[in-house]
């Protein structure tokens, strides 16, 4: 079944297809002409193309600037670590695609195969899909309303050759708006194992997150948990820790525990990681031994337990 927005007005209401949270779903045309909220053939066409898919994870933050496309390339490489798993990141962040830079693949382009899009290979087992593949420069500014955005987002999920993936990362723009709405709606009936959400410890972030947490709960999207990201900085001389982002309200362990999520985990802030992100490599190459890496790494772990019980379970459901 198709997820709606949490405020549908209903496809038999007067404001079906031209209220505010219309903007961007998929059934607005068809509520807005009065036949009634008929299923976009997209969601079918998606759910066979995301068969290939074994998992898939949003990230997902209330503000933007917490380094959550950070937190998604280096999740992403985290787990192409294992040659053996098959990993897609796709970047849905239509006005501010920052992976192509993080990952070292600024002024590639997508190209076309028989089977659709192909995605730009970072390794042998990373691919990566984003908009910015498809500007001319990366100074370009993408001026879109939200059905366009919609269709492109339709468009990542439908028509690109992603093959046999074991772990789909979708990196999606702040806030709770078209491009979530989307792709929920679009992944739903494909099952999507959870959202990763990523705050930094003061207030001002924690209040977005608590937001984000809500929307989730809204539209029944798993919460595999929230990272709390640039959580102290330890000097690399003198090992002592100094709070950049002072945690005024408890940070993200007290809202947590407030909300009944998950912490998976804190990482601390590193000069290391801007650098590396700007010359389009993995933090974790030149960093092993940093406290960033390690936290990193437990976390990462984190996220594949949750993503393997969930498997589990839903199997044992199925063969009782």
């Amino acid at each position: 079944m198709e997820e709606v927005p949490h405020d549908c007005p209903g496809a038999d209401s007067a404001q079906a297809g031209r209220g505010a949270s219309c903007q961007g779903c998929p059934n607005q045309r068809l509520c807005a002409s009065g036949a009634g909220a008929t299923p976009d053939p997209a969601i079918e066409e998606i759910k066979e193309k995301m068969k290939t898919v074994k998992h898939k994870i949003l990230v997902l933050s209330g503000k933007g600037g917490v380094g959550k496309s950070t937190f998604s390339a280096h999740l992403a490489h985290g787990l192409a670590e294992d040659e053996n798993t098959q990993i897609a990141l796709l970047d849905i962040d239509i006005c501010g695609p920052s992976i192509p830079k993080i990952m070292g693949l600024e002024g590639e382009q997508v190209h076309q195969s028989g089977s659709g899009w192909s995605p730009v290979y970072v390794e042998d087992n990373l691919g990566v899909m984003s908009v910015g593949f498809l500007l001319s420069s990366p100074d370009d500014a993408v001026i879109w309303r939200g059905p366009k955005k919609n269709g492109m987002i339709k468009q990542f999920l439908r028509d690109v050759d992603w093959g046999e993936v074991d772990y789909l990362i979708v990196d999606t723009p702040p806030g709770t708006s078209d491009e979530h709405l989307s792709v929920v709606q679009y992944l739903a009936a494909a099952r999507i194992d959870g959202a990763v959400l990523i705050t930094t410890p003061q207030e001002v972030s924690l209040q977005d997150v608590r937001k984000e947490i809500n929307f989730c709960r809204k539209v029944k999207l798993p919460i595999i948990g929230v990272v709390e990201n640039m959580s102290g900085f330890i000097c690399p001389k003198c090992k002592k820790e100094s709070q950049i982002f002072p945690p005024t309200t408890g940070g993200a362990e007290l809202m947590c525990q407030d909300l009944e999520v998950p912490l998976l985990g804190r990482v601390p802030l590193d000069p290391l990681i801007g650098k590396n992100c700007d010359k389009g490599q993995s933090f974790f190459i030149d960093a092993p031994d940093s406290p960033a890496t390690l936290a990193y790494r437990s976390i990462i772990q984190r996220i594949q337990e949750f993503c393997d019980l969930r498997q589990s379970k839903e199997e044992n459901l199925i063969n009782s």
